[in-house]
Protein backbone atom coordinates (compact mmCIF):
# COMPACT_ATOMS: atom_id res chain seq x y z
CA UNK A 1 0.00 0.00 0.00
CA UNK A 2 1.03 2.91 -0.88
CA UNK A 3 1.36 6.78 1.61
CA UNK A 4 -0.57 8.33 -1.11
CA UNK A 5 0.79 12.17 -1.08
CA UNK A 6 1.65 15.03 -3.63
CA UNK A 7 5.01 14.65 -3.02
CA UNK A 8 7.69 13.38 -5.60
CA UNK A 9 8.83 10.68 -3.01
CA UNK A 10 6.47 8.20 -1.75
CA UNK A 11 7.13 5.31 0.81
CA UNK A 12 5.15 2.29 -0.64
CA UNK A 13 4.94 -1.07 1.20
CA UNK A 14 4.18 -4.51 -0.49
CA UNK A 15 3.68 -7.37 0.75
CA UNK A 16 5.27 -10.00 -0.75
CA UNK A 17 4.64 -13.64 0.26
CA UNK A 18 4.97 -13.36 4.21
CA UNK A 19 6.94 -10.27 4.18
CA UNK A 20 6.43 -6.92 4.61
CA UNK A 21 8.87 -4.87 2.42
CA UNK A 22 9.14 -0.97 2.56
CA UNK A 23 10.20 1.25 -0.78
CA UNK A 24 10.96 4.90 -0.63
CA UNK A 25 10.52 5.93 -4.36
CA UNK A 26 11.19 8.95 -5.80
CA UNK A 27 10.40 10.90 -9.22
CA UNK A 28 14.43 10.97 -10.02
CA UNK A 29 14.54 7.07 -9.62
CA UNK A 30 11.27 5.86 -11.18
CA UNK A 31 12.24 8.00 -14.32
CA UNK A 32 15.49 6.78 -14.57
CA UNK A 33 14.06 3.27 -14.17
CA UNK A 34 11.50 3.86 -17.52
CA UNK A 35 14.27 5.72 -19.35
CA UNK A 36 16.43 2.34 -18.88
CA UNK A 37 13.90 -0.52 -19.44
CA UNK A 38 14.20 -1.32 -22.80
CA UNK A 39 12.96 -3.86 -25.47
CA UNK A 40 15.92 -6.31 -24.59
CA UNK A 41 17.10 -5.08 -21.13
CA UNK A 42 14.08 -5.10 -18.37
CA UNK A 43 15.39 -7.30 -15.59
CA UNK A 44 18.40 -5.56 -14.89
CA UNK A 45 17.08 -2.00 -14.68
CA UNK A 46 14.23 -3.29 -12.42
CA UNK A 47 16.72 -5.56 -10.52
CA UNK A 48 18.75 -2.20 -9.76
CA UNK A 49 15.72 0.00 -9.18
CA UNK A 50 14.37 -2.01 -6.48
CA UNK A 51 17.57 -2.65 -4.79
CA UNK A 52 18.20 1.20 -4.82
CA UNK A 53 14.22 1.82 -3.46
CA UNK A 54 14.19 -0.53 -0.70
CA UNK A 55 14.93 0.13 2.57
CA UNK A 56 18.21 -1.06 4.54
CA UNK A 57 16.36 -3.03 7.02
CA UNK A 58 14.33 -4.92 4.37
CA UNK A 59 17.00 -5.46 1.64
CA UNK A 60 17.96 -8.95 3.03
CA UNK A 61 14.82 -10.44 2.41
CA UNK A 62 14.53 -8.77 -0.80
CA UNK A 63 17.50 -10.29 -2.12
CA UNK A 64 16.62 -13.59 -0.95
CA UNK A 65 13.00 -13.22 -2.90
CA UNK A 66 14.69 -11.91 -5.80
CA UNK A 67 17.86 -15.00 -5.62
CA UNK A 68 14.81 -17.56 -5.03
CA UNK A 69 12.19 -16.11 -7.39
CA UNK A 70 13.03 -16.05 -10.86
CA UNK A 71 11.44 -13.14 -12.67
CA UNK A 72 10.39 -11.62 -9.43
CA UNK A 73 11.92 -8.60 -10.11
CA UNK A 74 9.08 -7.95 -13.25
CA UNK A 75 6.05 -8.70 -10.48
CA UNK A 76 7.29 -6.26 -7.89
CA UNK A 77 8.71 -3.87 -9.85
CA UNK A 78 5.19 -3.84 -11.75
CA UNK A 79 3.10 -3.62 -8.37
CA UNK A 80 5.69 -0.60 -7.14
CA UNK A 81 5.49 1.40 -10.43
CA UNK A 82 1.88 1.16 -10.69
CA UNK A 83 1.56 2.38 -6.53
CA UNK A 84 3.53 4.78 -7.66
CA UNK A 85 2.12 6.18 -10.50
CA UNK A 86 -0.99 8.58 -9.90
CA UNK A 87 -4.49 7.57 -11.09
CA UNK A 88 -5.51 9.61 -13.87
CA UNK A 89 -8.39 9.68 -15.97
CA UNK A 90 -6.61 10.64 -19.93
CA UNK A 91 -9.16 10.68 -22.66
CA UNK A 92 -8.63 11.20 -26.43
CA UNK A 93 -11.31 13.87 -27.97
CA UNK A 94 -12.61 12.79 -31.41
CA UNK A 95 -11.71 16.11 -33.99
CA UNK A 96 -14.64 17.12 -35.71
CA UNK A 97 -14.33 17.63 -39.29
Amino acid sequence: MAAKSNSNQQTIELTIGDKEITFEVTREQYNKLINKLGPNQKVAPMHNFLVETVRDEDKPALLEILANYPGSEVDICGELMEAYSPDLQIAVKKRSG
